[in-house]
């Protein structure tokens, strides 16, 4: 029975794909060669196809088919062993092909050390925009793709969803009129799948070409006007989606409920004509249309236990509550800045490698005394401070005392 997903509302009513081409390859074909120049791979073999101006276009195929070589060939990055591919009538190597043409690689290589506003600059100057044009439109992809929050983040503590929204505005920089973009949605949630496809319908609706490959094939199946089907590095299926979906030996009939002799007796005129072939169910939808409802459903009413935009760091990672943690600041900068007290609280000290002795000190030593001193028994009363010397003290006088009372002389 055929497939009765319907597309995006926003698809189904942009204008239809211009006759202008855009890319077309003929005979194209890529051979890899191993050192001595014999052929190792046949990574596509004989390809033929047209993509047009306004057109979502589909490349699909198992890994190693031929996708990513078949790309290679249309940025310029590979060249064609026999065929030949042309970009907006022009060789894909012409720097000014080149500049026509937004891409998103599979993987994301971007400077793990920018944030997004630096890495959208960068790739912005790549194409000689002027810094006010590079603000403004750095500044509203940002926006688009959700980041806005993550401004001062660098792109190395992104997540691959994080990273897949950063590649897609770096792929939006330079307003291209050629958007290829290799598994755009890869780790990103469903909601951010279907921001992703809003957006790929709203560049079709400008006039944007856009050549998606993804071994998603719901993604493809609600956004591709055409696709080609590669194995082997050949084309096996192509066409519009809707002419390679139909099953003209089956029809579907779609009425609201009705009564149960009303269904009865559809089904017994169906069935005198076509036997037990024919059969009764209700139509569904698919998962993602279903998922997007619950969750805007809820969403409306405000409950959720998921991901949601906090408003502050949780107390376990900020080591207790705000407010404890702000009286401890305010305690140890309390003693830090209060004056020193004769009743402070003793702290500890750190003794320096050499004797520092003063003035007064030595001149206690000084005194004339037949025994060394005895020990001081400890008291709860702090010792009286030895009165400062009126006369200047003999410094060598004090020392030899000193000297003495070291060397255990009485």
């Amino acid at each position: 029975m055929a497939n009765t997903t319907p597309l995006p509302a926003s698809s189904t009513s942009r204008p239809a794909p211009s006759d202008e081409v855009v890319v077309r390859a003929t005979g194209l074909t890529k051979v890899f060669k191993d050192f001595w120049g014999r052929p190792k791979a046949r990574a596509v073999d004989n390809v033929d196809f047209e993509i047009r101006r306004g057109e979502i276009f589909g490349l699909l195929g198992p890994n190693g088919s031929g996708k990513s070589t078949t790309i290679k060939m249309m940025l310029g990055l590979l060249y064609p062993t026999k065929g030949h591919i042309t970009v907006f009538n022009q060789s894909p190597r012409d720097v000014r092909t080149k500049a026509r043409i937004g891409y998103l690689p599979e993987e994301s290589y971007l400077y793990k050390y920018l944030n997004p506003g630096e890495t959208l600059d960068f790739f912005g100057s790549l194409f000689q925009l002027d810094a006010g044009e590079r603000r403004q439109r750095t500044e509203q992809l940002i926006e688009m793709v959700g980041l806005n929050q993550a401004r001062s983040r660098t792109v190395g503590e992104f997540s691959k969803g994080m990273q897949r929204r950063i590649g897609i505005a770096q792929a939006l920089i330079n307003d291209p009129d050629l958007i290829i973009l290799d598994e755009p949605t890869a780790g990103l949630d469903p909601l951010g799948c279907r921001e992703v496809k809003d957006l790929i319908v709203a560049l079709a609706r400008r006039g944007k070409t856009v050549i998606l490959s993804s071994h998603l094939l719901a993604d493809v199946e609600d956004l591709c006007d055409r696709v080609v089907i590669y194995y082997g590095g050949r084309i096996h299926a192509q066409g519009p989606l809707h002419e390679l979906l139909a099953r003209p030996d089956q029809v579907r009939i779609t009425s609201p409920i009705v009564s149960r002799e009303t269904t009865e007796k559809v089904l017994a005129a169906l069935r005198a004509e076509a036997g037990d072939k024919v059969r009764l169910d209700n139509p569904t939808q698919n998962l993602e249309s279903y998922f997007l409802d619950v969750v805007e459903r809820a969403r409306a009413e405000a409950k959720t236990s998921g991901a949601t935009s906090g408003n502050q760091v949780a107390e376990f990672i900020r080591g207790g509550t705000a407010e404890t943690s702000t009286s401890q600041t305010e305690a140890v900068l309390d003693r830090l800045t209060r004056p020193t007290a004769s009743t402070a609280e003793p702290v500890a000290t750190i003794v320096p490698t050499a004797p520092v002795v003063n003035e007064s000190k030595l001149a206690a030593l000084t005194k004339h005394t037949e025994a060394a001193p005895a020990e001081s028994t400890p008291s709860s009363q702090p010792a009286e401070a030895p009165a400062a010397p009126k006369a200047p003290v003999d410094l060598s006088k004090a020392n030899d005392k000193l000297s003495g009372l070291l060397g255990g002389k009485k």
